[in-house]
């Protein structure tokens, strides 16, 4: 799941945990998923800032992206 599919996802968890006729099940199944969701975006971020970071240290004149192995 790409990192704008995840936070379209926790859009509609956000949106479905706002209804006032959720059952309670419901809404923490869909609390528990907006979790994962959330860690799972802030994994996505947190590599991109990686490699931003890689890009600006290496800005020496020559940008180049180093893959991790």
């Amino acid at each position: 799941m790409s990192f704008e599919q995840t936070l379209a996802r926790l859009e509609q968890i956000a949106s479905s945990l706002d209804r006032d006729d959720l059952p309670l099940e419901e809404a923490l199944r869909l609390f528990e998923e907006g979790i994962a969701k959330l860690r799972e975006a802030n994994a996505a971020l947190g590599e991109a800032e990686g490699k931003v970071q890689r890009l600006i240290e290496g800005a020496s004149g020559v940008f180049a992206l180093e893959e991790e192995s």
